[in-house]
């Protein structure tokens, strides 16, 4: 699990160190700022991935400096911390950029569940803000092979429709998420995207996630929660794993898509929602319908305007580009040169099967440009998964530059041989000088007592 740094601006030193505390086991790492001029000059030095922020500061106003951090750091989520009381505050707070609040004193374990939410956001959208930064819409999903121009045609069609609800299906790994997205940049380009992974919250935590509950509805309810559908009101909420989704939650689901409005848990009245909900799964939902497991008119609403995310294996011609994709992008992050990929390489990995896809090749150029930056990837150098991946009918000399040097090889020796082993008359024979002989020899690994070094 990789390590969470935390800012935590909020004039209490107490709290500040019970936070920094209790957040040491949970591979957090907190820095602490007591006023707001000095939390806006911590969050452009340490780059946070959450920051935590007081309402009552001692020199400026919680709320502007959440005006401020969301201008300079629109990446970065704000949690709002407030005394009780500040209820309306923290509301306008959210309205205003922050993700959430909460209220002083707060559940441990919700603080903890609150940043590692926040934190996959931050990690999420700064990778989208790298990827705005080098391609539009549905140029980052990378690859012009038949598949992939269907697919982008298809975004830009449905991107641009008036559809509230939409489902994406393709195995794990294709980009369902890059493709949401998209179709979010094309409807909602400043709008929120709030995104939720159905197969990651307990069953007990995915209504109060969605829909939100109200203080006391149930226990360990200390505090108000503000659900997801309302955080994505203006924008587009993304269910991943739809299919994980408990029937009782289907049901309400269905019932929010069918008439835009809710009823947090606890709540008295029924709030309404502007959202686009895209699902996305790698199941068959047909089948799950048959069996029992999930509602055939949940499916039949969702799946009005069906999208295909296909496997890396149907768009092989894809490979090199994304190769070179992922090697500029962790080449940036990390301040290196990016490794150089061999024909053999490149021409193994395209007739490798990627059954985790995208993601599987995303982790493996990830893995080659850390370990061996600047360097160029040879087949030796690929992990056991990787090699002997070219197809059975090709020849020994998997590729150009092999075939090459065996031609190369072959006259070299027979040059050799036909002058006895006199380097300079083979040198003569073969049109180039003896030293760049010398250079070949050396660099074939031809040198050795069979080559005698005759005048």
């Amino acid at each position: 699990m990789s390590t969470v740094s935390v800012l935590v601006i909020d004039d209490e030193h107490n709290l500040v160190r019970s936070i920094r505390f209790a957040l040491h086991d949970e591979q957090m790492t907190v820095v602490g700022a007591h006023t707001g001029a000095e939390g806006l000059a911590m969050a452009e030095t340490t780059q946070p991935d959450v920051i935590l922020l007081d309402l009552g500061l001692p020199d400026i106003s919680g709320l502007e400096v959440l005006t401020q951090l969301k201008a300079a750091h629109p990446e970065v989520p704000v949690i709002m911390i407030s005394a009780h009381g500040d209820t309306r505050a923290a509301v306008k707070a959210v309205k205003d950029g922050a993700i959430d609040y909460l209220t002083k004193p707060f559940d441990w374990d919700e603080l903890v569940l609150q940043i590692r939410r926040s934190s996959e956001h931050s990690r999420m959208a700064r990778e989208l803000a790298f990827l705005r930064r080098q391609q539009s819409h549905t140029r980052r999903l990378v690859g012009y092979s038949q598949p992939m121009q269907r697919l982008h045609q298809m975004i830009e069609q449905v991107g641009g429709s008036s559809a509230k609800t939409l489902l994406i299906t393709g195995p794990s790994g294709t980009g369902k998420a890059l493709i949401a997205r998209s179709l979010h940049d094309i409807r909602f380009k400043d709008g929120p995207f709030i995104e939720v992974n159905c197969a990651a919250l307990p069953e007990q935590l995915i209504e109060a996630e969605l829909f939100g509950a109200e203080r006391g509805a149930y226990t360990g309810a200390n505090q108000r929660r503000t659900g997801l559908i309302g955080l994505a009101d203006g924008g587009t909420l993304f269910l991943d794993e739809i299919g994980e989704l408990p029937l009782p939650l289907q049901a309400k689901l269905l019932s929010f898509l069918e008439n835009r409005s809710y009823r947090p848990i606890g709540g008295c009245r029924e709030l309404q929602a502007e959202v686009l909900v895209i699902a996305a799964t790698n199941r068959d939902l047909k089948a799950e319908v048959d069996a029992g497991s999930f509602r055939s008119d949940l499916y039949f609403r969702l799946n009005v305007l069906p999208i295909q995310a296909p496997p890396l294996h149907e768009r092989r011609e894809d490979v090199e580009l994304l190769i070179k994709y992922f090697s500029e992008l962790f080449a940036t992050q990390e301040g290196c040169a990016q490794p150089i990929w061999s024909p053999g390489v490149i021409k193994r990995l395209q007739h490798y099967d990627w059954p985790g896809n995208v993601r599987e090749l995303r982790n493996l150029v990830e893995r080659m440009t850390i370990l061996y930056p600047g360097e160029e990837i040879q087949p030796h150098l690929l992990p056991d998964d990787y090699l002997g991946t070219v197809e059975p009918e090709q020849p020994p000399v998997d590729d150009y530059t092999d075939a090459v040097e065996a031609r190369e090889r072959e006259l070299i020796l027979e040059a050799l041989r036909e002058t006895g082993g006199r380097k300079g008359q083979a040198a003569e024979r073969l049109g180039i000088s003896r030293h760049a002989l010398k250079r070949r020899i050396q660099r074939l690994g031809l040198e050795g007592p069979v080559l005698r070094d005759k005048p």
